[in-house]
């Protein structure tokens, strides 16, 4: 495991691991020289994407080179080929690694720094170099983040036994929201435990939040200390970020991702004593202690976060078909409405927050740039914040090349906007920019 500066001939390496995936992507630097932080372009060059996708099913794998110029040999692009070898992270990593030497006749040698996304990095606020007190840190916290931060261990573990002259790196979702008002990330307990046991309010999708404030001031052509938005990254896992002044002023995400917005499988925001009726053996409300059972933490935790959602309300994770459905199933129409809802809830919230200086709002993640539908219901029931949205550009916003789209109605009195997130880049930029990481 190496732990000292590289050579700037080196290449990137940007993992970014969800409970039953693994993104890829492979980045050069684009200078030999140490980059300025506010210089016009990324730092960084992608060169290839790749993806490993139903891990825990029926696994299929994704590659694609974006920079032949980088590579040595004309490589064979892969798009949903079976991938019988692999049964988990370590083995998806590994399948890729082979890939990438049979395929693109890139050695892992080459690979000098891998940033890994790590969902919940607790009281870490910036990137740290993977060591074995930063692991068990990270290991520490896997139950606050239990779809994700499992999952992202396996592969720094593949990481640092098959690329040991790689630094691993991780990149903590967290971290952006580090400077929230204590008077927002704090709950109502007893402070003393608070403290004690770190329950606050840590909020997350940051390194997502961290691009999309970047490349919208760009658009807006605002510094981001002057920019303020309300983002929504909306995705299987979603949540909502509003940004004062450059900075996170409050998120819907709290001590884990469960808080907040519902998902695929997680419930978001619930009175706290419902699971305790949820799993209550009378199957109705009772104060008699012959009706009480314990719950478990663990128990808890599994159905907040793999047994709600649009799956538990329409049988499906897939925003898309729960979109298509509506018509036909009541059930997939109630799971629209309930995400809708909770969404207005946060969106109307963080007006007032902002004071309604608010630049834009941003739709972003997988479901926010793709679903027309939701992006219309969501801004058609904005309107009274000043909101207004082109039904012509909402409908063609995947005709449309770049990083940011504006669907904003024409005399709109607030922009509003589609990103298309890149938290992979995020990382490679931060650690291209990062001076102690290189020779």
């Amino acid at each position: 495991m190496a732990e000292a500066p590289a050579p700037r001939t080196g290449l990137i390496l940007s993992l970014n691991s969800g409970s039953s995936s693994l993104k890829i992507s492979l980045y050069r630097l684009t200078s030999q020289t140490p980059p300025e932080a506010d210089a016009p372009g990324d730092p960084v060059k992608l060169v290839l994407t790749s993806a490993i996708s139903g891990i825990s099913a029926s696994p299929t794998f994704d590659f694609s080179i974006v920079d032949p110029s980088a590579i040595k040999k004309d490589a064979r692009t892969a798009k949903d080929d079976a991938a019988p070898d692999v049964h988990d992270h370590t083995t998806a990593f590994a399948h890729f690694l082979d890939y990438l030497k049979q395929e693109a006749d890139i050695d892992r040698d080459q690979i000098v720094h891998v940033c890994h996304r790590i969902v919940h990095g607790g009281d870490y606020y910036t990137p740290v170099i993977i060591t074995e007190e930063s692991y068990h840190h990270i290991d520490r916290l896997s139950d606050l983040a239990p779809l994700h931060n499992g999952a992202a261990l396996s592969v720094i573990e593949a990481c640092l036994e098959t690329l040991k002259q790689a630094n691993s790196i991780a990149y903590f979702d967290t971290a952006f929201h580090h400077y929230i008002p204590r008077h927002i990330s704090s709950y109502a307990i007893d402070q003393d435990i608070a403290n004690k046991k770190g329950l606050h309010k840590y909020g997350f999708h940051g390194l997502s939040y961290a691009f999309i404030l970047r490349v919208v001031s760009r658009h807006l052509q605002k510094p981001p200390a002057d920019t303020n938005l309300i983002i929504l990254h909306l995705g299987s896992g979603a949540s909502i970020c509003a940004i004062q002044n450059g900075k996170s002023l409050d998120t819907s995400m709290g001590l884990t991702p469960v808080e907040g917005l519902p998902g695929a499988t997680r419930s978001g925001a619930i009175d706290p004593t419902l699971i305790f009726h949820y799993t209550h053996k009378a199957g109705r409300l009772s104060h008699k202690e012959t009706g009480e059972r314990g719950v478990g933490v663990t128990q808890a935790e599994e159905i907040l976060n793999k047994q709600s959602g649009w799956r538990a309300l329409a049988g499906t994770t897939d925003f898309a078909a729960v979109t298509k459905q509506r018509e036909t199933n009541p059930a997939a129409q109630l799971a629209f409405d309930i995400f809708a809802d909770r969404i207005l809830n946060y969106v109307g919230a963080y007006f007032v927050k902002l004071g309604g200086n608010v630049d834009a709002v941003v739709f972003s993640g997988g479901i926010g740039e793709r679903s027309v539908e939701l992006r219309d219901e969501i801004i058609r029931r904005s309107a009274c914040l000043g909101f207004a949205m082109d039904e012509g550009k909402n409908k063609g916003v995947r005709d449309v090349e770049g990083e940011v789209v504006d669907i904003s109605a024409h005399g709109g009195q607030k922009k509003v906007l589609v990103c298309r997130t890149d938290e992979q880049l995020e990382m490679a930029r931060q650690c291209a920019l990062e001076e102690k990481f290189w020779l």
